[in-house]
Parts: structure tokens; C-alpha cells; sequence
């Protein structure tokens, strides 16, 4: 009897081994077709996930882009901070716009010239791109990098965001950036990313982040 518990136990421990390692292969297959597209694909890239955010909906998007591809996450910091609210925070920007104003960055990037893509993320404020992410790449040369841009926004699109990155990086790549809506702060309606919609957006995450791989590994192709 004593045996036949003892046999028990070790089955029991075997099944569960055998269960999490299948769960960590099924893991790694997952990120390996995400990754591993030939000699393309972000395989053996050293990659720096940079983003604004306000409502943490930008954030969000970066954690899902970062569980996918790995890499660093920078969060970009103000010396000087928005005001908290909505309505002065509004009007500051609008101000900076008017003015091309670009505010200092309390955030720094150590070796910059050491990463191969940079992912680029931030909010739609007044359908621009905000003012820190252009201080941001106007600070910081990306001139031969893959630069990957995604962006959320309040149900009205991307604005000028994504040709400004353009603008702004004239001798990147610039891929097929990602775009979603996020949560609409004039109203009250501040992080959205939790729930059904954290689902959906990962799925649509990881359908761009396909086609962006692919879109890699074809340039490859062509130089070859």
C-alpha cells in the first residue's frame, strides 16, 4: 500500500513536469514563429522599446510588443512634468506645437548607436505626435536603424504621428506602424487595456508584428 502511494506521488510529480515543460515549449514555439522568419526577423537584433504615456495605454501596447520581441523598455520622462489635468495639460501642448517648443527629457538611452530597432510608441495629443517624442528623436540619432513605430489614440486616429517619425528619421528604416484606440481622457475614460480588449489587442499585436518581420526579412532578402 505504502509502495503503491509512493508510485502515485512520483506519477504525479512526472505528469506536472511534463505538463509545464510542454507549457514553456509551447511558449517558445509561439515567440520562434514570431521570430525566427529566416535570416530576417528581429532574430539576434538587439532591440529598445520607447514610449509616452499618460493613461498607461501606450505602456500597455509596449509590454505586449516587448513580451513578444523581448528587448529594453524606456519609458520617456520629463524634467518638467504635464500638468495633471486634462484641461492644462491640453493647453500646454497646443502651446508647445504653436511654438515648436521641445521639452527636455529626464530620460537618457546609454549607447543608442548599440541598437539595431527601436520601436517608437505615443499617444495622439491634438493628432500630432507629442512634443517629448519629438525632443526624443531629435535628440538621439537613429540613421541606419529599423525604427518601428505604434501609437494609441482616442477614436481619432494617428494624426500626423507616423509621418512625422518619417520626418524625423530620414535615414531609417521606417516600417508599417501599429495604431489603436485607447482610452478618451475628455470624458473620463483613461485605461482601457484590461480585459476583452487586452485580448484583442494582443491578437492584433501580434498579426502587425508578423507582417513587420516579414517586411524585415524581405529587405534582408533584397540586399542579399
Amino acid at each position: 500500500m505504502k509502495y503503491l502511494k509512493i508510485l502515485y506521488l512520483a506519477i504525479t510529480i512526472l505528469v506536472t513536469l511534463i505538463s509545464s515543460s510542454c507549457s514553456k515549449a509551447q511558449r517558445a514555439n509561439r515567440n520562434d514563429e514570431l521570430t525566427n522568419l529566416g535570416t530576417g526577423g528581429l532574430v539576434g537584433k538587439k532591440i529598445l522599446i520607447v514610449y509616452l504615456t499618460r493613461t498607461r495605454n501606450t505602456k500597455a501596447v509596449a509590454e505586449m510588443i516587448r513580451q513578444q520581441v523581448g528587448g529594453k523598455l524606456l519609458a520617456l520622462e520629463l524634467v518638467t512634468p504635464y500638468p495633471q489635468s486634462y484641461q492644462a495639460h491640453v493647453a500646454q501642448v497646443a502651446k508647445e506645437n504653436d511654438e515648436g517648443f521641445l521639452p527636455l527629457l529626464k530620460t537618457r538611452v546609454d549607447s543608442i548607436r548599440t541598437y539595431d530597432v527601436v520601436f517608437i510608441g505615443f499617444p495622439t495629443w491634438g493628432m500630432q505626435m507629442p512634443p517629448p517624442m519629438k525632443s526624443f528623436l531629435k535628440q538621439y540619432d537613429l540613421s541606419g536603424k529599423t525604427v518601428v513605430p505604434f501609437n494609441t489614440n482616442a477614436g481619432y486616429g494617428v494624426g500626423s504621428g507616423f509621418q512625422m517619425v518619417k520626418e524625423l528619421c530620414p535615414k531609417s528604416a521606417v516600417l508599417e506602424g501599429f495604431s489603436v484606440r485607447g482610452g478618451i481622457e475628455r470624458d473620463g475614460v483613461l485605461f482601457v487595456m484590461d480585459g476583452e480588449k487586452e485580448k484583442q489587442v494582443q491578437a492584433d499585436v501580434d498579426i502587425w508584428l508578423k507582417q513587420i518581420f516579414n517586411e524585415i526579412e524581405l529587405k534582408v532578402s533584397n540586399q542579399l
